[in-house]
C-alpha cells in the first residue's frame, strides 16, 4: 500500500502517471489495489458500457520472411502448411461474414514476398465495391512498411493508394515489444519499434485511424513493457489516431522461444490482469478505450478484466489462425448473443459499436 500511495493521490487528483509510476506499478504485487484504481479510473472516463464489434478476421497468407520467434502461424514459401487465399477466397469469406452481420473486416497476414501490390490494392477495391458498408481495417504497419520496401514507394505513398481503394483503418499489430535489444531477440528481422509508430503516426496523418498493441508475456522486463505504452501515448499526443491499445497474451506453444527453451510458460493470469490495469492507468486520457481480446485471454480472463480497466472485449472474430497456431484453445468464433451474455454477466452493458467506436446498439 505505501509505495502506491502517492500514485494513489496522482489518480485521485487526475494527473497523469509517469514512468516511475509505471515501474513501480509493475514491481508492486498488490494487484487487487492496482486492479481497484483502473477500475475507478476506467469508470470516471468510459463508465460501464463495454464495447463489442461484429467483425470478421481473415488472415490471408502465413508465408512469410520475418520468421519470429514468437510465432507458430508462419510458413516459409513452399512449406507444408503454407496458404495465400485468392482475392476470390476471400471475397467468399466476406460474403459469409456479411450474411453473419459483420461491420468489420479484419484482414492481416504475413509478409509473402511474392504477392504483388496490386493484390492488395484490388483485394480492397473489391471488398469496398461490393460491401461499401463494412470498414476494411487491414494490414498492420509491419505490412504497410513491407509494401513500402518492395515497391519503392514511401509509406505514405502506400496508404494513399490504400485509402482510395477503400482502406478505412488499420489494425494495431506488429507493435510486439519496441526496446530494440529485447525486440531483436524475439523479432530480428521485423521493421524497429520506431519505424512501426513512424507509419501509424504517417496513417492518422492521412485520417487513417488505428489500434496499438504489445505483446507481453516472453523475454520482455518490466521497463520494455513501461516505455512501450509510453511510447504509444507520446505518439497518441501527437496524433490522437490510436482508437484502442490492446496488450496481447503471449502464447508459447510451437513458437521458437519455446522450442529454444527462452520461454517455457505464457503469461499467467495475475499477468494478464496486471497489465490491463496497468495499460488503463498509464493510458487514460490518451488511449481511452483499453481491449481484453478474448481470443488470447479467454472467454473468463476477459470478463474478470472488465473489472481491472477494460472496456473492450473485441469481438464476434468468426475466423482467427494466429493465436490457434500456438496453442489457443478458444473458440474461432464468439456468437454476438454470447459476447452480450459474457459482458452482462460480468456487471455491464452491452454496447455494440462500429470500428471507429460509434454506437450501433445498447443492449
Amino acid at each position: 500500500m505505501d509505495e502506491l500511495s502517492p500514485i494513489i493521490e496522482k489518480v485521485q487528483a487526475g494527473e497523469h502517471l509517469d514512468f516511475e509510476d509505471g515501474m513501480i506499478l509493475m514491481s508492486s504485487r498488490n494487484l487487487s489495489l492496482i486492479g481497484s484504481l483502473a477500475d475507478h479510473v476506467r469508470k470516471t472516463t468510459v463508465g460501464d458500457r463495454v464495447m463489442f464489434v461484429t467483425n470478421c478476421h481473415i488472415n490471408y497468407t502465413n508465408v512469410c520472411i520475418s520468421k519470429c520467434k514468437f510465432c507458430a502461424y508462419f510458413r516459409e514459401e513452399g512449406q507444408k502448411g503454407g496458404f495465400t487465399l485468392t482475392i476470390d477466397e476471400i471475397m467468399e469469406k466476406a460474403e459469409n461474414a456479411s450474411k453473419m452481420g459483420a461491420t468489420e473486416l479484419h484482414i492481416v497476414g504475413s509478409l509473402n514476398p511474392k504477392l504483388p501490390f496490386e493484390y492488395y490494392e484490388e483485394l480492397l477495391l473489391r471488398l469496398h465495391e461490393k460491401y461499401p458498408a463494412i470498414s476494411l481495417k487491414a494490414f498492420t504497419a509491419v505490412e504497410i512498411a513491407h509494401l513500402a520496401d518492395t515497391t519503392g514507394m514511401s509509406a505514405k505513398e502506400v496508404l494513399m493508394r490504400l485509402k482510395r481503394a477503400g482502406l478505412t483503418g488499420l489494425p494495431g499489430g506488429g507493435g510486439e515489444i519496441f526496446n530494440e535489444v529485447t525486440r531483436k531477440k524475439v523479432c530480428p528481422d521485423k521493421i524497429s519499434g520506431d519505424r512501426w509508430l513512424e507509419v501509424m503516426e504517417t496513417a492518422h496523418g492521412l485520417g487513417i485511424k488505428s489500434n496499438a498493441t504489445m505483446l507481453y508475456g516472453h523475454i520482455e522486463t518490466d521497463l520494455d513493457i513501461v516505455d512501450h505504452i509510453l511510447r504509444i501515448r507520446k505518439t497518441q499526443e501527437k496524433t490522437h489516431g490510436f482508437q484502442a491499445f490492446i496488450p496481447l497474451k503471449f502464447h508459447p506453444d510451437n513458437t521458437e522461444l519455446q522450442k529454444n527453451g527462452l520461454v517455457k510458460f505464457g503469461p499467467t493470469g495475475y499477468d494478464d490482469l496486471k497489465i490491463i490495469a496497468i495499460s488503463r492507468l498509464l493510458l487514460n486520457g490518451y488511449v481511452n478505450n483499453i481491449k481484453t481480446y478474448w481470443v488470447m485471454a479467454g472467454e473468463k480472463m476477459a470478463q474478470i478484466a472488465l473489472h481491472f480497466g477494460a472496456n473492450d472485449i473485441d469481438g464476434t472474430v468468426m475466423e482467427e489462425r494466429i493465436t490457434h497456431a500456438a496453442g489457443g484453445a478458444t473458440p474461432e468464433f464468439m456468437p454476438k448473443e454470447r459476447l452480450i451474455h459474457l459482458i452482462r454477466n460480468a456487471g455491464r452493458m452491452p454496447v455494440e459499436r462500429t470500428t471507429n467506436y460509434e454506437v450501433i446498439r445498447e443492449y
